[in-house]
């Protein structure tokens, strides 16, 4: 399957994938929102205890990184179908948070700083 899909794409997948297997029932806000922190958790534990040269040592062997894609894809995927079932488009949601984003951090307060810390004076 080609790597090039759009996001309405892969929501029109993911969502025929639902559908076809009658998991739409199953499929609310709060319990996708729920799969998702899951997921999220599982992504976590990829990385829990270990020091950044461990991780970077990890991020060359073949297994860990289809490893981390899966939990990656697992906490998009049930993303994307929240955003689906909720009528959010991700796309439009996604451009605004990007604008608020570049209003609140502008790169002249903000380049080479963590957001959380002060901007430069």
């Amino acid at each position: 399957m080609p790597s090039s899909k759009s996001l309405d794409e892969l929501t029109s997948l993911i969502r025929e994938f639902v559908e076809e297997r009658d998991w739409t029932q199953y499929q609310r806000p709060l319990p996708l929102a729920i799969s998702a922190s899951i997921e999220m958790g599982e992504l976590l534990e990829l990385f829990q205890w270990l020091a950044e040269e461990e991780i970077r040592t990890n991020l060359q062997d073949s297994e860990y990184r289809l490893a981390l894609a899966d939990e990656i894809a697992d906490v998009m995927i049930y993303l994307i179908r929240l955003a689906d079932v909720t009528g959010i488009d991700l796309t439009k949601a996604i451009l605004s948070k990007m604008e608020k984003n570049r209003l609140k951090y502008p790169v002249e307060s903000f380049r080479g700083r963590i957001p959380h810390q002060p901007p430069h004076e």
